[in-house]
């Protein structure tokens, strides 16, 4: 069941702050404010996590780990 939440006393400034960013998002100001809140509440992912979920897509990286550390130790080696 959605809840109904306030904010008192918002300072002047924060609010033309946040009025700007929702207009720049083609928000309004609930819209905006919900969004803040949603990205606030996320769990952010375990980098093993987000490693299944790219394996899951078949994405693949184009060259190993090990190769890009040697090419660029190589690369900063004098000559």
């Amino acid at each position: 069941m959605p809840v109904t939440l306030s904010i008192k006393n918002a300072p002047d400034d924060i609010v033309a702050r946040l009025r700007e960013r929702a207009a720049k998002n083609h928000r309004s100001l609930q819209g905006e404010l919900m969004a803040i809140i949603e990205a606030a509440a996320t769990v952010p992912m375990k980098p093993l996590d987000i490693l299944e979920k790219a394996r899951r897509l078949g994405m693949q990286s184009a060259e190993s780990s090990v190769d890009l550390i040697r090419a660029d130790r190589d690369r900063d080696q004098p000559r």
